[in-house]
């Protein structure tokens, strides 16, 4: 991967593909990254980078927007955290047999976790219970839509993935993101068939999109959900 620059347009240049056309993608940490077809030189997709210009300094205006208003939260009593969409506050208890359960509509954490490691050891312990939580569901999920889909899915994982919601990889491995689990059921779905239709095809070309319709003919108003509140889906 190689960082260039287009005027005042800086991009990640990731490695080319077997593909038609041009990904170009605003993503989640704000960075616009590329991956061209592997025919293509790095000058030639500065041209193509170039030419879509426009609609970059769009997309990179409505990030900044989105990210204008990201939830900031504290460890405190009563604070706010989600989990499938829902809203849960926080309560600190002295004594539990787990570091945090979900239980009577509430998050309960052991104060000894602030108490001896602070907030780093309290959002560790947070990103463990989505990712322990989480990975049940996302895989029965995955098994339900893979049929739909035709795929057969490899290996499923939820871990902290930097800027991306989920990866599919070239075996069939499907990689989610913790913070998928802030997230309510529909939009879970629709991060989960958005990878499994890329097992079918790796771009966002049209027929990857005819693929994800087939099975959720709702899937743009749950995308736009994702773009709009994304920022949001934090600790």
């Amino acid at each position: 991967m190689q960082v260039r620059q287009v005027q005042d347009i800086e991009y990640q240049l990731l490695p080319g593909a077997d593909r038609q056309t041009t990904d170009i993608v605003i993503e989640r940490d704000g960075v616009v990254r590329v991956r061209p077809p592997r025919r293509m030189t790095p000058e030639q997709v500065d041209e193509t980078v170039f030419s879509k210009r426009m609609w970059i300094y769009r997309n990179l205006a409505e990030w900044h927007d989105l990210n204008a208003t990201r939830v900031v939260r504290e460890w405190v009593n009563g604070e706010s955290f989600l989990y499938l969409g829902s809203s849960y506050r926080l309560s600190l208890v002295e004594v539990q047999d787990e570091a945090l359960k979900l239980k009577d509509g509430r998050f309960q954490l052991l104060r000894s976790v602030m108490e001896q490691g602070g907030p780093e050891a309290a959002q560790q312990t947070f990103e463990q219970f989505y990712k322990d939580k989480g990975l049940p569901r996302i895989q029965q999920r995955v098994a339900h839509f893979a049929a739909r889909v035709g795929v057969e899915a490899g290996d499923v994982q939820v871990r902290d993935l930097g800027f991306r919601w989920a990866t599919c990889l070239p075996n069939g491995g499907l990689h989610f993101h913790w913070k998928c689990l802030m997230a309510p059921l529909t939009v879970i779905d629709y991060i989960v068939v958005h990878e499994l239709c890329h097992m079918h095809h790796r771009d966002h070309s049209d027929a990857f999109w005819n693929e994800v319709d087939k099975v959720l003919p709702d899937y743009h108003d749950r995308k736009e959900w994702l773009r709009q509140r994304g920022a949001h889906l934090d600790l």
